[in-house]
């Protein structure tokens, strides 16, 4: 016996066994392979074993997945030591003035700047040179400098802001859902009581987690969870037995059904045909990754985290053929019992005075942000309380942010405050400024019309949220100074209203998806109802509110959504026309938004239960639109205001639920059909 199988025999073996030949074989083909030592082997079987979730035998095949691993892990080492080399900055290039200026690095303070200087065609061009008295530095605006009192709007960088009152297309018609429904008139007299009843059903006590606390253990577990319980369901659905599931990373010829999370196979890369991976569970298969080969499917759509059910087969032990993809089970529509029906519908009637007819109700929704880059004033917020007071609204759905944390604004505390400000500048708070442009309009709106109910549900962009994680803790009433005819739930959440269910969160998941997205050319459209009803399926689906698993890294989306700081506090959004006669200074540079957020081991709180919703409702930057799939009415009112400009709202007309006698005499549970008796306008505020 040799040295090298000795000493694989003592470090691997089973007292008083030997390694069976190809064992032996494989394991020095590896040492031969990797130039490694058989301790260094030893370390990494020892490794491989913990990952794999305990003690597990070393037989042939076990050996053969090891050697794959560390494969897997030495590529995996060489794709990132690439990427870190071509993300290397470049040298920096001489600092402005240092050529054939006499003043490098700008020591000189500038006194040299009108020496002449050689242009392209040999001819000399003078700088023209600013003489004025520099301004002094208390008058520049410091980032974390206290808000100042003025009636006059901030202006940013130069640009003034824009005026509320003179904006354009006022109540512009922009999208109609059932405009065979006529919007009712404003009551004479609003009724003085609710005539929506709500009902949580989601546990927002749960909500209270403490953030910042995730543990990969935990995790990993409730990953794990996720795809055990939909290959359950999978099962049942498609009348399965346990002999039909299999494992993708195994070498087989035999064709097996698969449960699994879709992935990418780099951690900054868009997810690609090229590049797509499935990810078992340690129950389906050991929570290893496969790459996915679908070239032979016509349609398909994926995203990171997607669970998917495949059948096919992976003959060559290098990557899973799919031949089929399974659909996957939905949850059940929600129903009432028609006597509870009909007597909504006679409280609605009776709640009206001289009515003969129940009168039907209407809801607004909108999303924030409600002020736009330039002032902090919230005038559209305003705007849409007295919308909902003349219209005699019965509930008013208000999505953060509210204070919006990545304005701009507010990112430097460079905004001024009205004289009438009850606190003073020097210890005013994003918390005062909430009570007196929000909390104040909201007021005044439940003072003048009790019978609305007032919904808000915060985002993980919110200033004045202590909890910036999603799933998101509801906004503290008693520190915002929110009245009671103001209900505060989390993000996400399920309520009742009356008899329909409505769920609902301000995290832009239908943008994310659309985004992360890897589709086939059969399942690409360019119609935009389409497109949202495509996107509107894959929650419906995955039975979740934000089923983007990792969701967009936050430096993808700083060209979009970031904010730009110059050196010192110069800041201006990406977006911004430049100002004449203004460079930008050096130095500058974009800070990330906040992305999702998401706390992993929370995410159970953002699946739906028991039931999928009568209405969805989905802010996000996309157009703004009313689809209806699977029974599901899903409507993205688009956002109050915008970076230079003002937005829409939704304005919900909703019947009241007719029953037949023959569901009356039949006693049994109806659906609500909420599609077919809801109008839905898309309004310009």
């Amino acid at each position: 016996m040799t040295d090298v199988s000795e000493a694989l025999n003592d470090l691997f073996s089973v007292p008083n066994t030997q390694l069976s030949e190809d064992v032996e074989r494989e394991l020095s083909s590896i040492l031969r392979l990797h130039s490694i030592s058989p301790q260094e082997l030893f370390y990494k079987w020892e490794s491989y074993s913990i990952k794999m979730g305990g003690d597990i035998r070393l037989d042939i095949k076990t050996a053969r997945d090891l050697r794959k691993d560390i494969q897997e892990v030495l590529e995996r080492e060489s794709r990132e030591k690439t990427a870190r080399g071509q993300e290397k900055k470049k040298v920096a290039q001489t600092p402005r003035g240092a050529t054939n200026s006499g003043d490098v690095y700008g020591m000189l303070g500038g006194l040299v700047s009108n020496t002449p200087r050689p242009s392209a065609n040999g001819s000399t061009i003078k700088r023209k040179s600013n003489f004025e008295t520099p301004a002094p530095k208390a008058s520049k605006n410091r980032s974390g400098t206290s808000p100042r009192r003025s009636n006059v709007p901030f202006p940013m960088n130069g640009v003034h802001a824009i005026n509320f009152d003179k904006r354009g297309d006022v109540g512009k018609l922009e999208n109609e859902f059932n405009d065979h429904i006529l919007t009712p008139e404003s009551l004479p007299t609003p009724p003085m009581e609710p005539r929506i009843k709500l009902k949580a059903n989601t546990d927002m006590g749960k909500f209270t987690y403490k953030t910042m606390a995730m543990k990969l253990s935990e995790s990993s577990e409730i990953l794990d969870e996720r795809i055990d319980l939909f290959m359950d369901l999978v099962q049942v659905r498609h009348k399965l037995e346990d002999q039909d599931f299999g494992d993708p990373a195994t070498q087989s010829t035999s064709e097996i059904v698969t449960v699994g999370r879709i992935a990418s196979d780099t951690s900054n890369a868009k997810l690609q045909k090229a590049n797509l991976l499935l990810e078992t569970s340690r129950r389906a298969g050991r929570g290893r990754r496969v790459p996915l080969d679908v070239s032979s499917i016509k349609h398909y759509e994926f995203f990171p985290g997607q669970i998917v059910a495949l059948r096919g087969q992976n003959a060559s032990g290098d990557y899973f053929t799919v031949k089929e993809i399974l659909s996957l089970p939905w949850l059940d529509p929600p129903a009432s019992i028609p006597q509870d029906l009909v007597s909504l519908s006679t409280r609605l009637q009776t709640s009206i005075p001289d009515s003969d007819t129940a009168h039907p109700l209407t809801v607004l929704i909108a999303a924030g942000p409600y002020s736009t880059n330039d002032t902090l004033d919230f005038s559209p917020l305003r705007a849409l309380c007295e919308i909902a007071l003349s219209a005699s609204a019965d509930a008013l759905i208000l999505h953060g942010p509210f204070i919006d944390a990545e304005h701009p604004l507010v990112r430097t505390g460079s905004f001024t405050l009205p004289d009438d400000f009850p606190v003073s500048p020097d210890t005013a708070t994003l918390s005062d400024l909430f009570r007196y442009h929000i909390s104040t309009a909201l007021t005044d709106l439940t003072s003048n019309l009790p019978s609305c109910s007032i919904i808000l549900v915060p985002s993980v962009r919110d200033a004045v949220s202590h909890h910036t994680c999603w799933p998101q803790d509801r906004l503290p009433k008693r520190d915002l100074g929110l009245g009671k005819g103001v209900q505060s739930v989390t993000n996400p959440v399920t309520l009742s209203f009356n008899e329909f269910v409505v769920g609902m969160t301000s995290l832009d998941v239908l943008y994310t998806i659309r985004r992360e997205e890897c589709i086939s050319e059969a399942a690409k459209t360019i119609d935009k109802g389409a497109t949202m009803r495509r996107l509107a399926k894959q929650l419906i689906d995955q039975r979740s509110f934000f089923p983007i698993v990792p969701p967009t890294d936050r430096e993808a989306l700083a060209p979009m959504e970031g904010v730009k700081i110059a050196k010192g506090t110069n800041i201006k959004s990406e977006s911004e026309e430049p100002v004449e006669g203004q460079e930008d200074e050096p130095g500058a540079e974009y800070l990330a938004p906040f992305g999702a957020s998401l706390d992993v081991g929370y995410l159970k709180l953002g699946e739906w239960q028991n039931v999928r919703p009568d209405l969805l409702l989905a802010p996000s930057a996309l157009d703004p639109c009313t689809v209806v799939v699977e029974n599901v009415m899903v409507i993205n009112p688009g956002t109050l205001a915008k970076r230079k400009g003002f937005g829409t709202y939704a304005r919900m007309t909703i019947l009241p639920r007719d029953v037949s006698d023959e569901e009356l005499e039949r006693g049994e549970m109806v659906g609500h059909k909420l599609f077919e008796r809801a109008k839905v306008e898309i309004i310009k505020i």
